[in-house]
């Protein structure tokens, strides 16, 4: 059960109206790194998680995640609001209010026209938020480490909206969302260390034979080596024809047959068969006009008239 509290967990300032700013924002709102991509992720595993430490560090966390959504829908909001009122009066002329949703670029006016200023669950582009940014499986070595890849996303993002923000109250706030996505990195981190063991992720080990080894698939100039592909942690392969059959097979894919499924598909192939003593003429032979392009076309048409 949930209780709002109207207090923001972050003070927003907002300096000045910017539509163009606002929209921009939308990334951490309806985004694929967003703040609602995060909550339902977090809620989600932590609905089906067994272990109680990581049980309430997921309702943390995803709670958080929501209040962080409401600090950042609040952003879009501010920068909104005037923008809304003269939108929503018709203070201006059309051609000038026109022009100024325009010129504030980033597509400002969707936010304005079709949202009313208010924070839209779509990112930046205006596409729809979709459940499909969430990508939990279930088990928690899994689920753990993609929240970390999440969190450290979220923060990149963060960081490209802050160097694009000229407004010392929103930089600020966008700070603190940022410097939060640091703090759930370290604390999924921490969690993700204390299954023992947790690598490889799941129950069933890996094939020995093929665990350790580092298949050298692009070679040529930039090859390299290092702790990812050393002799001390994998056997590295860099000879082609080690990379096929590598089960020790011939490499031929090989499916069994009932009699009256191989009977139809060898019907199958004698009909669609392609014949290779042919050069049909088609549709591009003849869209061609002069030259030597219309002599192969005729001497094709000829080729095929002795045929037949």
């Amino acid at each position: 059960m949930f209780a709002h509290n109207k207090r923001l967990q972050y003070s927003v300032r907002v300096s000045e109206s910017n539509p163009a700013l606002a929209n921009l924002m939308l990334e951490q709102f309806g985004g694929p790194q967003g703040e609602l991509a995060a909550a339902m992720r977090y809620f989600t595993q932590a609905l089906a998680e067994d272990d109680p430490g990581r049980k309430d560090l997921l309702l943390d966390i995803a709670t958080e995640e929501l209040s962080h959504l409401e600090v950042i829908g609040t952003i879009v909001s501010l920068l909104n609001k005037g923008a809304k009122g003269l939108l929503a009066e018709g203070v201006n002329q059309e051609a000038e209010l026109f022009r100024s949703l325009q010129g504030a670029g980033n597509d400002s006016h969707v936010t304005q026209v079709l949202y009313g200023g208010g924070p839209a669950l779509t990112n930046s582009g205006g596409q729809l938020w979709s459940a499909a940014y969430i990508d939990s499986i279930g088990e928690p070595t899994a689920d753990l480490r993609s929240n970390i890849a999440a969190e450290a996303r979220a923060k990149i993002i963060y960081e490209r909206l802050i160097n694009i923000t000229g407004d010392a109250g929103v930089k600020e706030a966008l700070g603190f969302l940022m410097t939060r996505e640091i703090s759930h990195q370290k604390s999924f981190e921490k969690a993700l260390y204390a299954i023992e063991p947790n690598f490889p992720p799941g129950k069933r080990p890996g094939l020995p034979q093929f665990a350790d080894l580092y298949v050298n698939a692009s070679q040529g100039e930039g090859d390299m080596r290092g702790s990812w592909n050393s002799d001390e942690n994998f056997e590295f392969v860099s000879d082609r024809e080690q990379f096929l059959a590598m089960d020790g097979g011939d490499g031929i894919p090989v499916v069994k047959l009932s009699g009256a499924e191989r009977s139809a598909v060898e019907k199958m192939a004698a009909r669609t068969r392609s014949n290779p003593d042919i050069n049909p003429q088609t549709g591009v032979n003849l869209g061609m006009t002069g030259g030597a392009q219309g002599k192969r076309a005729n001497v094709s048409t000829a080729e095929q008239a002795k045929r037949h």
